[in-house]
C-alpha cells in the first residue's frame, strides 16, 4: 500500500508550450510499472486552454467543477459541464480547456507508452477557440 498525503504532490503552471492562459497542474498519482496510469487535476482560468495534442493510448477526462470546451480535430466544439467524462480515443488529435468567461476543472487520466503520455502539437488559434459565450 502507498498512500500520498494531501499536500504531498505541489501544484505547478502548466507550461507555456502546451498551454495557452493560466493553468494549474495538480499531480494525483502515477503508478509505478508495470502499471502505466498517471492522473492529474487540472484547474483552467476563464479562456485557457491546452494545445492541440494526442495521447498514445487514449485520455479520460473527469470535469469535476465549472464548465469549458473540448474539440477533436476536424470536429465542432463540445460544451463540457461539471460532472461530464469524455473519452479521447488513442492517437486523436484534440484540445481542452475553459470557457472565456468561467474557470474549468477536470481530473485527467491517461497511460505511459514508452514513458510518453502525450504528444504535443501546434496551438490552438484564437479562431479555433471561437471566444463565443456558450449558447445554453
Amino acid at each position: 500500500m502507498d498512500i500520498q498525503r494531501s499536500g504531498s504532490r505541489p501544484a505547478k503552471p502548466g507550461p507555456a508550450d502546451y498551454f495557452t492562459g493560466q493553468v494549474r497542474l495538480e499531480p494525483l498519482f502515477e503508478a509505478l510499472e508495470p502499471a502505466r496510469v498517471v492522473s492529474a487535476n487540472v484547474t483552467f482560468e476563464p479562456g485557457a486552454r491546452t494545445a492541440w495534442h494526442t495521447h498514445p493510448l487514449g485520455q479520460t477526462l473527469i470535469v469535476t467543477a465549472g464548465s469549458g470546451r473540448a474539440q477533436v480535430w476536424g470536429g465542432e466544439i463540445q460544451y463540457i459541464h461539471e460532472g461530464d467524462v469524455i473519452w479521447f480515443p488513442p492517437g486523436e488529435k484534440h484540445w481542452h480547456g475553459a470557457n472565456p468567461n468561467t474557470s474549468m476543472t477536470h481530473i485527467a487520466i491517461q497511460e505511459r507508452l514508452d514513458a510518453e503520455t502525450a504528444v504535443w502539437l501546434e496551438k490552438v488559434s484564437e479562431d479555433q477557440y471561437d471566444p463565443q459565450p456558450e449558447a445554453e
